[in-house]
C-alpha cells in the first residue's frame, strides 16, 4: 500500500539521513492524467552553510537558490550546463537551505510514456540513470521548481511503497561534479542501493 511521504519526514534537520531514507521511495509525477514513476536508487546530499557544494553555501540567498530557505517538503529544479533540469527534494525546518539531489530512479509506472519522452526505443539503464535523465523520462522541468509535495492536487510527490533499504544496502560515495567544493569534495554524501542496475556510474 502506498502513501504520500509526510511533511515531517521533509523537515527533519539531518540532510544525510534523509537523502539515504529516499532510496526506495518513489518520485511519481501527473502531468495531464498521465501518471509516471520511478523507484529512487541514488541521492547526493547537500547542506547549507558549511558545504561549499551547495548552491546557498555560506546561506546566499539568490533567485534560484530562494526556495531552499523554505521549509521542507518543495521541489528545487535547476537548470545545469543550459540542459539539463535537475530534480531536488528541498529538506530542513524554514530557513535551513538543504536539499537532497535525485541522480537516479528504476523505472515503473508507464515506462512507455518515459520512452517517448527519452525519444529511447527499448528500456535499459540510460533512461532513468542519472539526474537529467530522470528528469526527462518523468517530465520534470524548471517550471516546477517551488512546487510542494504536500500539496493534495501537486502534479509531483514522492511515496512511501512499503519498501526499507538497509543501511548495509547502501553504498556511501563522493558526490560528482564538485571538484571545486574544497574541504567538502570528499565527503561521502552520495549515496546509491547496493547492485542497482539503475544508478549511474560510479566515481
Amino acid at each position: 500500500m502506498s502513501k504520500i511521504l509526510p511533511r515531517d519526514f521533509f523537515t527533519r534537520t539531518d540532510v544525510v539521513q534523509v537523502a539515504k531514507d529516499l532510496l526506495g521511495k518513489y518520485l511519481v509525477t501527473n502531468f495531464e492524467g498521465e501518471i509516471s514513476s520511478g523507484k529512487i536508487v541514488e541521492t547526493e546530499a547537500y547542506r547549507a552553510p558549511d558545504d561549499r557544494a551547495c548552491h546557498a553555501f555560506g546561506n546566499r540567498r539568490t533567485a534560484r537558490t530562494e526556495v531552499m530557505f523554505a521549509e521542507g517538503g518543495r521541489a528545487y529544479v535547476y537548470l545545469c550546463y543550459g540542459i539539463h533540469h535537475l530534480f531536488n527534494v528541498v529538506t530542513g525546518p524554514a530557513d535551513t537551505a538543504h536539499a537532497v539531489l535525485i541522480r537516479a530512479v528504476q523505472p515503473v509506472d508507464n515506462v512507455e510514456l518515459m520512452l517517448v519522452r527519452r525519444n529511447m526505443q527499448r528500456l535499459e539503464r540510460k533512461l532513468t540513470a542519472g539526474p537529467g535523465a530522470l528528469t526527462e523520462a518523468l517530465g520534470i522541468r524548471t517550471a516546477h521548481t517551488d512546487l510542494s509535495f504536500l500539496d493534495p492536487t501537486s502534479i509531483i510527490w514522492l511515496e512511501d511503497r512499503g519498501e526499507i533499504i538497509l543501511e548495509e544496502n547502501i553504498v556511501a560515495s563522493p558526490r560528482v561534479g564538485v571538484a571545486y567544493a574544497k574541504e567538502c569534495v570528499d565527503w561521502p554524501w552520495r549515496f546509491r542501493v547496493k547492485d542497482s542496475a539503475w544508478t549511474s556510474p560510479a566515481k
